[in-house]
């Protein structure tokens, strides 16, 4: 580990304060939506994000059915996969949600999920190799006006996209990554992001939290413990106190969970929301 990154320094240099983000793509109907909406903001999450892909809701456009019957919940994409549309239609999306939500659209972007590929084939465009992804993320990035950007990273020339670009930058990292390896990508960040880095949002997603992680979560994600940043298990005062840890150490203040785990993590939510 780097001696000199902010897995060692971090908690000296990390004011952000704590925000919140349900992730969701799907429900039965229009009405179900609304109310996973309302949900959301009655319980104090910051943003309902949605994801990008073929098997969930197009996000745009579910962003803005839920910002339309919400008054301080913001939404956002999480991520969009810039490859599936040009930089200007990226951009004429986000003016749209940015006017008719008087603001609470925020961007999430990426250069695409090891399974956008197959939708890129569905969709009948391009997916491009590697460094086209990411040259097309950074036009898309440069296209939009007045949001905040996320930036979803794992690899070193993403890092440094988002390092010179992003507001706010998510982990990209398999839910099994330990802190040891959260705070690598870290050090590999501060390293890129220099100044800048004081100023970045540092956001990690969660695939569950709850008191007991649900059985469903080995055959999907493998071996998941403890020791998992993307797991968060133990009362909510437990939760807490291991979110409080990972932002001292780690500078990580900006939390996304899986939506099913919505109504287990709002005691966490409560404690922790603006803090």
């Amino acid at each position: 580990m780097c001696g000199t990154g902010p897995y060692a320094i971090v908690g000296d240099m990390t004011d952000h304060p704590f925000r919140f983000g349900a992730v969701a793509g799907q429900a039965p109907d229009g009405a179900a939506w609304a109310a996973l909406a309302r949900r959301a903001e009655s319980l104090g999450y910051s943003t309902l994000l949605v994801p990008d892909t073929l098997g969930t809701f197009s996000p745009f456009t579910a962003a803005a059915a839920a910002a339309a019957v919400t008054t301080t919940l913001r939404v956002g994409t999480f991520v969009v996969s810039v490859p599936y549309r040009t930089p200007e239609a990226v951009a004429w999306e986000t003016a749209t949600l940015h006017t008719l939500t008087g603001g609470r659209f925020e961007l999430g972007l990426g250069a695409g999920r090891p399974a956008a590929e197959q939708d890129a084939a569905a969709l009948g465009v391009r997916f491009g190799t590697p460094r086209e992804r990411i040259e097309r993320l950074s036009k898309t990035i440069d296209a939009v006006k007045d949001v905040r950007i996320l930036i979803a990273a794992a690899g070193t020339k993403l890092l440094g996209l988002a390092a010179r670009k992003a507001d706010t930058v998510t982990l990209g990292v398999p839910p099994t990554y330990t802190e040891e390896q959260v705070g690598a990508k870290l050090d590999e960040l501060y390293e890129l992001a220099g100044d800048r880095f004081a100023g970045l949002e540092i956001g990690l997603n969660l695939v569950a939290a709850a008191a007991e992680p649900p059985a469903w979560l080995r055959s999907r994600f493998g071996p998941l413990d403890a020791t998992s940043t993307g797991l968060l298990t133990g009362t909510p005062g437990q939760m807490a106190d291991t979110l409080r840890h990972r932002r001292d150490k780690l500078g990580i203040s900006y939390v996304s969970v899986n939506a099913q785990f919505l109504d287990d993590f709002a005691p966490v939510v409560e404690r922790l929301a603006g803090t």
